[in-house]
């Protein structure tokens, strides 16, 4: 995050306010909070079931956080297992 737009963020109180909605869109599994690269950032791990999802995600965090976002694809040993077997038959 914008270390500067979320220092207003925190003295204005719409940070948490902003961290709730995003928790409530994603449901994650996990939400971690902390600093990095000299910043504030958070991570979130959810499971996007639809990429045309995207925007509805990163659009406030953007807009209303200056935030830098990363999307990082994994999958659960399901998932692998699925697609290894996928492969094997291609």
């Amino acid at each position: 995050m914008d270390t500067q737009i979320s220092n207003e963020a925190i003295t204005n109180g719409t940070l948490q306010k902003i961290m709730q909605a995003t928790s409530e869109r994603l449901n994650p599994e996990a939400a971690y909070f902390g600093p990095s690269r000299g910043g504030r950032a958070c991570t979130f791990v959810f499971d996007m079931q639809d990429s045309s999802l995207l925007p509805t995600i990163v659009e406030p965090l953007f807009r209303e956080l200056g935030a830098e976002i990363e999307i990082q694809p994994v999958m659960n040993s399901e998932d692998l297992k699925k697609g290894l077997t996928a492969l094997q038959k291609g």
